[in-house]
């Protein structure tokens, strides 16, 4: 098999998983300008995964995306996390609940 078809395949069984939508996708790819200033000759762009929609953002949501789209599916309506005092897992776990 070669890595483009393994590659096909993951998000072919990817997208066979329930899933809950939360993020706002795709989060949009910023050039910094004002950093590549400072930097010199370099064409830096950063990926805003921190506009997904949840405070903390990123990959903590679309995990909860797959983890809630299952619950739902096996029909449990109740969420249970750990994490640390002030976690961002906790919260985003918190506001997708609500």
């Amino acid at each position: 098999m070669t890595p483009d078809a393994a590659f096909q395949g993951g998000l072919e069984q990817l997208a066979s998983l329930p899933r809950f939508s939360l993020a706002q996708l795709p989060t949009p790819i910023h050039r910094l300008e004002n950093f590549e200033q400072h930097t010199g000759d370099i064409d830096l762009w950063i990926k805003r995964d921190d506009l997904t929609g949840l405070v903390g953002g990123g990959n903590k949501t679309r995990k909860l995306e797959f983890l809630i789209g299952d619950a739902l599916a096996r029909g449990f309506n109740m969420l249970v996390t750990v994490g640390a005092i002030q976690s961002n897992h906790t919260r985003q776990t918190a506001a997708a609940a609500a």
